[in-house]
């Protein structure tokens, strides 16, 4: 079994010069230090990161929200709602959603 994997390992390895330091990586590393454009990229990825992450708390907040008055209308008060499209716009538009679809039941314009 050992001597497969070595077999294997040494297949792998063919063309490899073990004794010649990796000097690729480090330059690479290297340009990065020091380079204006670098720091506004990392600026604007953190600066877009916050941002997205209090939006889509907002977003995701909203969803459960509606979610949960669609639960509330359809299985405590029996609302007769279509099912799966009423709780597809529940949950993209939150209460709001929920709220346009009792309107649109309310004056007969959802069957």
């Amino acid at each position: 079994m050992s001597i497969v994997i070595l077999d294997l390992f040494s297949d792998f390895a063919k063309g490899i010069n073990f004794n010649q330091p990796v000097t690729d990586a480090t330059n690479i590393g290297l340009s990065l230090v020091g380079n204006p454009t670098v720091l506004i990229i990392a600026i604007v990825l953190i600066a877009a990161t916050i941002f997205l992450f209090f939006f889509l708390k907002k977003i995701i907040t909203n969803s459960i929200l509606g979610g949960i008055i669609w639960f509330v209308s359809i299985y405590i008060f029996h609302v007769q709602l279509p099912l799966v499209p009423s709780f597809v716009i529940s949950v993209l538009f939150g209460p709001a959603g929920i709220g346009a679809m009792l309107l649109l039941k309310f004056f007969g314009l959802l069957v």
